[in-house]
């Protein structure tokens, strides 16, 4: 990149570390604003494929200060002398806009005559949808963006004007990129660098499936840090980029990964196929992005059975506790059930009572209340949200009727696994727990999971051994969770078997 490229940069930099410092941090959480460090926005902008020459289209949606921008016409200088680009930037924070036009002057002085823009001061949402929608911000060549990243109520007038656009989005960046699609020509282009969040789970399958019928995906790259690459805006999550094509082939999905924004990149090119699955009702992207992610998906993928097939069911709990403040006891009761929260899930088996600042007891006041109840039996359970500082995703533990006999009281931050309601044999329940803390389970898990929550719908996707190969693993199971190796050991011991079977 030559010395006026690499100029370009530097002045779009300062503006993005000026517009950081200027911004209210209310104002700055509210409206999800986290702007791109140069070295990502390089990284961004290197997606796209350019024509030769010509002139194409650009919308940055959600501008900030320029900096995605800044990194396309750099790059375009440097690479298609003979290509012009107009820009259409959208910015609704009146303060940002000093620094996002003079980023923007700076482009177009790069480029004497090649390089246009437009500023739209505008809410995006409200721009590109509705009876007063800008023109500007339809008929595109390329999206480049990195959206909000706040949520969006049900009752939010930008969700209601997006589904009334045809998408239902659960929050801004869904939404930016729900409109983005939507507002290209065919064979436009979508690139953008977004929380991993949506790639999986129920809360983004509408949202998933509008996307993905309108553009075909190119690339996914995945940054494996979860605190590099947004680290002066002191965003923890972990982060993908991605390209698309409106109307695009099906065909191939270049994935690529790095540690950081700064950091050498892995590439592989896979089948289409084999990121986004055509029998999958729920259109969960798959990230495999090395060898060992392909050996473990395909491994798990040959598996035999289903819970669907294996006659089990996986539910959250059904104790919401601020809904049933009453029930709750902190100190035993004659009348009182067990209540099990995350918290007692310790080593792989449910630790009844514990020391904890939740309620230990649920009594029942209404016969609404008993509805919460499951009958006696053994029970598999796996934590809804694993702590960061846990070194498997899903982390599963067994409660056990030797405890205390009766029924039991499950909390909703608890993913429980069952039989119409009622409990598994002994050895299924151990061996299901052993099965999801088995390292096998925790790889496949990631390469559709990119954070810490655990829905019933992701463990409805995985495969399992069949019920036979689950009772003799439950009968391997010690009285405790073993270490991790152990575990591992076991469940190998077990498919062995499958596998000299098959």
């Amino acid at each position: 990149m030559s010395c006026m490229h690499s100029d370009l940069l530097v002045r779009a930099e300062r503006n993005r570390v000026a517009a950081l410092t200027a911004l209210d941090p209310k104002t700055q959480d509210s409206l999800g604003q986290f702007f791109t460090p140069a070295r990502a926005a390089s990284l961004i902008a290197a997606m796209p494929r350019l024509p030769a020459e010509g002139r194409i289209r650009v919308l940055d949606p959600g501008a900030g200060s320029g900096m995605l921008s800044a990194a396309l016409v750099a790059r375009v200088l440097d690479e298609r002398p003979g290509l012009a680009v107009h820009i259409v930037a959208v910015e609704r924070d009146e303060t940002l806009l000093p620094h996002l036009v003079d980023t923007l002057d700076a482009c177009a002085a790069a480029g004497d005559g090649q390089i246009t823009y437009d500023v739209v001061e505008a809410d995006y949402v409200i721009a590109s949808t509705g009876v007063d929608q800008d023109d500007r911000t339809n008929g595109l060549d390329l999206v480049i963006q990195n959206p909000p990243y706040a949520k969006l109520a049900v009752s939010s007038p930008a969700r209601a004007a997006v589904r009334a656009a045809g998408a239902d989005v659960p929050n801004l960046y869904a939404a930016f990129l729900a409109l983005a699609a939507s507002a290209l020509n065919p064979g436009g282009q979508l690139v953008a660098i977004t929380p991993r969040s949506f790639c999986n789970g129920p809360y983004f399958g509408a949202f998933r499936s509008y996307l993905l019928d309108r553009i075909a995906l190119d690339r996914v790259h995945v940054f494996e840090s979860r605190s590099t690459v947004f680290a002066d805006t002191g965003v923890l999550q972990e982060n993908v980029i991605f390209s698309g094509t409106r109307g695009g082939l099906r065909d191939n999905v270049l994935l690529s990964a790095s540690d950081g924004h700064e950091d050498d990149a892995s590439h592989r090119d896979v089948a289409y196929a084999d990121v986004v699955r055509p029998d999958d009702p729920h259109q969960f992207i798959r990230i495999a992005t090395n060898d060992e992610d392909t050996e473990v998906a395909e491994r798990m993928l040959s598996l035999p059975a289903t819970l669907a097939s294996l006659g089990i069911t996986v539910s959250t709990g059904r104790v919401v506790d601020f809904r049933s403040k009453e029930c709750l006891l902190s100190e035993a009761d004659d009348e009182a059930v067990p209540l099990i929260y995350p918290t007692n899930v310790r080593n792989g088996f449910v630790v009844w009572p514990c020391v904890t600042k939740k309620a230990q007891w649920f009594r029942t006041v209404s016969e609404k209340d008993k509805k919460m109840l499951v009958p006696e039996g053994w029970y598999c359970v796996v934590k809804r949200f694993s702590a960061k500082e846990e070194r498997r995703r899903i982390v599963a533990a067994v409660w056990s009727p030797e405890q205390v006999a009766g029924p039991v009281a499950f909390e909703n931050h608890l993913n429980v696994f069952h039989i119409r309601g009622e409990g598994l044999d002994r050895h299924i329940a151990l061996g299901l727990s052993m099965w999801l803390n088995s390292s096998l389970v925790d790889k496949f898990f990631r390469t559709f999971s990119g954070h810490t929550q655990v829905n019933a719908t992701d463990l409805r996707t995985l495969r399992f051994p069949e019920l036979d190969s689950l009772r003799t693993l439950g009968r391997l199971a010690p009285g405790r969770l073993p270490e991790q190796d152990e575990v591992d050991g076991l469940v190998e011991k077990v498919l062995s078997v499958i596998d000299t079977a098959a």
